[in-house]
């Protein structure tokens, strides 16, 4: 039966401190903070029709979930929910089940044929139910900065800057080369810059002293981008352009990041990968980073 106590509505930016609080509790290790989330409610990425739902439950948010296009695809009408999530003492009462419905609705209103989501382990059951196929395993690592690791010294003809000292194009257009063949069941194929700008480079969270990239002999061949909350950070990528690769770096500048970051007062450091991503998750592992969780990504057809 239906909690008939919980409310679902959309979000506003007033829930964001909450919001966080949840996703603290439920995914603590995802990492965005009060203003992140603030932002994204109250100016939703461009190009997404983006939408929030929570469940309000004596006057607390129990619940969240947001559904969107992909605008970072190729693959025509691809729509996601992400993080959809209910409070444990909230669970088994209908919550989760009319977050979905809410997001199932708005991708369908939005044209949407195909749906991905994720769900950790213990959610794979649910997600069956309602017609979702597990397909891929994301791994979660953390790693305690708390003996901050040491600056790494590049190697001849390297260079290595923090990212406010580089022109914010330039690491957009490494990025983009370097999430074209990212394993994973959407290609993210069609980054623009104006959906790169919104989630990254004007992300309130972004710590562009900590994040940072490597020239080689003055081109921009890999990067590292932290998101931080407080002494939390997320790596948000860690990518080497092709042409760049087999040759250490994305390991150096993650070093190199984690160094900053640790040196401003970040305490632990958390990061996803493909569970197909041999090479970065082997760079994690020689850094320290040790498993923390893992989801899986789901996916659906819509009627």
């Amino acid at each position: 039966m239906p909690d008939p106590s919980a409310l679902i509505r959309p979000a506003r930016p007033d829930d964001a401190a909450q919001v966080v609080t949840l996703r603290a509790l439920v995914h603590p290790y995802l990492v965005r903070g009060v203003e992140s989330t603030r932002q994204m409610i109250a100016e939703p990425p461009p190009g997404e029709d983006w939408t929030a739902w929570v469940a309000e439950a004596g006057g607390q948010v129990v619940g969240w979930a947001s559904a969107y296009r992909n605008s970072q695809t190729s693959e025509p009408d691809f729509g996601e929910i992400s993080t959809l999530h209910v409070h444990p003492d909230h669970r088994g009462r209908g919550a989760g089940t009319a977050l979905l419905t809410a997001a199932l609705d708005h991708l369908r209103s939005i044209r949407a044929r195909r749906v991905l989501t994720w769900a950790r382990p213990e959610s794979l059951s649910f997600a069956r139910r309602h017609g979702f196929t597990p397909s891929r395993e994301l791994r979660y690592s953390a790693l305690d900065l708390r003996s901050t690791p040491p600056m790494p010294e590049p190697p001849p003809g390297v260079r290595l800057l923090a990212a406010a000292e580089v022109d914010a194009r330039r690491i957009h257009e490494a990025d983009v080369a370097s999430a074209a063949d990212e394993p994973g069941d959407v290609p993210a194929d069609a980054i623009s810059w104006e959906s790169w700008r919104y989630e990254v480079w004007d992300n309130p969270g972004l710590d562009r002293a900590a994040s940072t990239v490597a020239e080689v002999d003055g081109v921009l061949a890999s990067f590292s981008l932290v998101k931080r909350d407080g002494d939390r950070m997320w790596s948000d990528f860690t990518g080497t352009v092709p042409e760049h690769r087999g040759r250490g770096l994305a390991r150096l500048v993650k070093r190199a990041a984690l160094h900053r970051a640790a040196a401003g007062g970040v305490l632990v450091a958390y990061t996803s990968n493909d569970a197909a991503n041999a090479p970065m998750l082997a760079v994690n592992t020689r850094l320290g980073y040790r498993p923390a969780a893992s989801q899986w990504t789901c996916l659906r057809d819509l009627a």
